[in-house]
């Protein structure tokens, strides 16, 4: 589901790249698609992304810039996308196959047991 986070951060604490390093931070959360300041001198961080954990977000601003404060989420319409298409099976009914991927860092090898010799031993006692 599509969401957008917004969140109001106090960017002018007397550091120069106080922008630049929360726009870096909200980039690197997982499922974000776009970033914007907006709002009164550029005091508001828009988040726009699926599945979007805003609560780490904010916590995550307050650490490593200043004050965060979680003003809103909401869901984004999603008016604009169009239906997903579904992959239907070929009429000849043959289906394409996915061979599985190689995994160069773990050999497999085939270790047969040692073999058992018997040996005749003649004039010990």
């Amino acid at each position: 589901m599509k969401q957008k986070v917004v969140i109001k951060v106090t960017l002018n604490n007397g550091k120069k790249n106080a922008r630049s390093k929360a726009m870096k931070i909200a980039v690197g959360i997982q499922g974000v698609d776009s970033v914007s300041l907006q709002g009164e001198d550029s005091s508001q961080i828009v988040v726009v992304g699926d599945n979007i954990d805003s609560v780490i977000l904010t916590s995550l601003l307050r650490k490593k810039v200043g004050f965060a404060e979680l003003t809103s989420v909401s869901p984004v319409s999603s008016e604009g996308e169009k239906p997903k298409q579904e992959t239907k099976p070929s009429e000849s009914g043959i289906q394409s196959m996915v061979w599985p991927t190689y995994q160069a860092g773990v050999p497999y090898y085939y270790q047969p047991g040692a073999p058992y010799y018997v040996y005749k031993v003649t004039g010990y006692n």
